[in-house]
């Protein structure tokens, strides 16, 4: 198998790992179809070679949509695009945090933020609360997650 045909196993990897998200997010009446998992999934790969970031396993889109599937702002309407969204902001700013914080401690904030602070806003998310967090963990602030919340 050359390079080619894995790729598009893991691909197809992928996507199969995203629609089984469907399975738990159901009950929040939030479903992918298989053209929205492959929307998803091409996107996290455009946003990967944007950022100059490589991602092993199973990735950040399978917990991404666990952390949000609950949120009182997403509904199907704006499901497909929030996912994308959320993983443009969530590989944008593990750049600007140094990696120095794990990505489970990053999506949790980002969900923090996202219900309380930002009440559903993605540009405030990103362009206020994320900023100010990025810009503290640069600066050496070890975080108090207690505090941020």
């Amino acid at each position: 198998m050359g390079f080619n045909g894995m790729n598009l196993w893991q691909r197809e990897s992928q996507i199969a790992k995203v629609i089984e998200t469907n399975q738990k997010t159901a009950k929040f009446g939030l479903s992918l179809t298989e053209e929205e998992a492959k929307l998803i999934v091409r996107e996290k790969s455009d946003v990967l070679k944007r950022q100059r970031r490589v991602e092993f396993g199973a990735g950040i889109t399978e917990k991404l949509i666990f952390e949000f599937c609950d949120s009182v702002y997403l509904d199907s309407s704006n499901y497909v695009e929030t996912i994308i969204r959320l993983q443009e902001i969530f590989y944008c700013y593990k750049n600007e945090v140094l990696d120095q914080v794990t990505d489970d401690e990053l999506l949790h904030f980002m969900k923090k933020q996202f219900e309380t602070r930002c009440h559903g806003d993605l540009d405030y998310l990103e362009s206020t609360c994320l900023e100010n967090f990025a810009r503290a963990i640069r600066a050496g602030y070890d975080p108090d997650w207690e505090e941020w919340e």
